[in-house]
């Protein structure tokens, strides 16, 4: 029988590599659903981790499996710490996204490591993850996953925006979800500003001191993917394939000059993707931009909504959390009309520790 509470982990690694998020929620259903974060932090990779983590996607099948478990592993440990830390009793899952190396949903593919039934032993705790494989398989995209959460959970928001490693919107339209990734964000931005030594443009400070490259500009513009109708998404392999060989072009230019040029890019994409009056939920690292938050105001007749720190850093950790609510309850977390898959369903595999099997 379904409960009316729910106190839940949500965790969630990203393409930003910032490190990996971990939430503790809790969730209660009556009329409508509603949250509350009880606890969050952010654990910051090693730099070992961080290096490993942007080169696996070139790995062999074999050697992917190897750092799979590895990460499974570290995965585990810092869980592990988390719930000892905030002395964490009552908790019903752990709902983990893992980190997502190869996303190529036309293929058929979609592989996020640390979604291993080891963890569940591990954190001797009941474990819902990999939600994207089953969505794939159906035909979807397997992305955007987190629209459930804007619907349910959001709905004072007549769209949702998340600036992470790359920008993805959800909004309502003729009364189906809509959403798709609209570009990439911080794993470009962050790649620029760790050529100068930091691991990310703090408010833009280096995109305002550089100027335009007009060339690059265009080439940006002109990319195909925003052509593209949706359903549609993005992996990393797309940012090494497409926009690393174009910042290799310009490498003649500064730094602050290609910041500048793709900070100015993106918030131009973004912001043609939302209507005018329309209400944005702003999330994740870039809404901290406080430059490309005003270059988006700048070239969108949205109103753009920044809510407090906590919910920007750790709303795809909560809701990745809900995901797995939803699929404990078995019902639908992943909509058709977002990733095209051939129905609705209820998304993520269950594991348990071995001792309880």
């Amino acid at each position: 029988m379904n409960k009316a509470t729910y106190n839940v982990l949500g965790v969630m690694s990203g393409t930003s590599l910032d490190g990996i998020d971990v939430a503790y929620i809790c969730f209660t259903k009556k009329e409508n659903w509603t949250f509350s974060i009880e606890f969050a932090e952010t654990i910051p990779y090693s730099s070992e981790w961080k290096e490993n983590l942007n080169s696996l996607h070139s790995l062999s099948k074999d050697a992917m499996e190897i750092e799979n478990r590895r990460y499974t592993g570290l995965l585990g440990k810092t869980i592990l710490h988390f719930i000892q830390t905030h002395k964490i009793t009552q908790l019903d899952a752990v709902c983990s996204h893992g980190h997502t190396i190869l996303h190529q949903p036309d293929k058929g593919i979609t592989y996020q490591i640390g979604n291993l039934a080891d963890l569940a032993t591990q954190l001797n705790q009941q474990v819902v993850c990999d939600f994207r494989s089953q969505d794939v398989f159906l035909g979807g995209q397997g992305a955007p996953l987190v629209p459930i959460g804007d619907k349910l959970l959001f709905s004072d928001y007549d769209a949702c925006l998340n600036l992470g490693g790359f920008a993805n919107g959800s909004y309502v339209q003729n009364g189906e979800m809509i959403a798709y990734d609209l570009c990439a964000v911080n794993t470009v931005l962050n790649f620029l500003a760790e050529k100068k030594g930091m691991p990310f443009d703090r408010d833009g400070h280096l995109a305002q001191e550089g100027k335009l490259i007009p060339e690059f500009y265009k080439r940006l513009n002109a990319l195909g993917y925003y052509k593209k109708s949706n359903p549609k998404s993005l992996g990393i392999e797309w940012v090494h394939a497409t926009i690393f060989p174009l910042l290799e072009t310009y490498k003649q230019f500064s730094v602050e000059d290609l910041m500048y040029t793709y900070t100015l890019h993106i918030s131009e994409e973004i912001g043609k993707n939302f209507k005018e009056d329309q209400s944005v939920l702003v999330t994740g690292g870039g809404a901290k931009n406080s430059y490309l938050i005003s270059l988006l105001k700048k070239h969108t007749k949205a109103r753009i909504h920044i809510p407090d720190q906590k919910l920007i850093d750790f709303k795809e950790a909560l809701i990745f959390g809900f995901l797995g609510v939803l699929r404990l309850r078995n019902e639908e977390n992943c909509l058709a009309s977002v990733t095209g898959s051939s129905m609705d369903h209820s998304a993520g595999v269950i594991f348990y520790p071995s001792n309880d099997r």
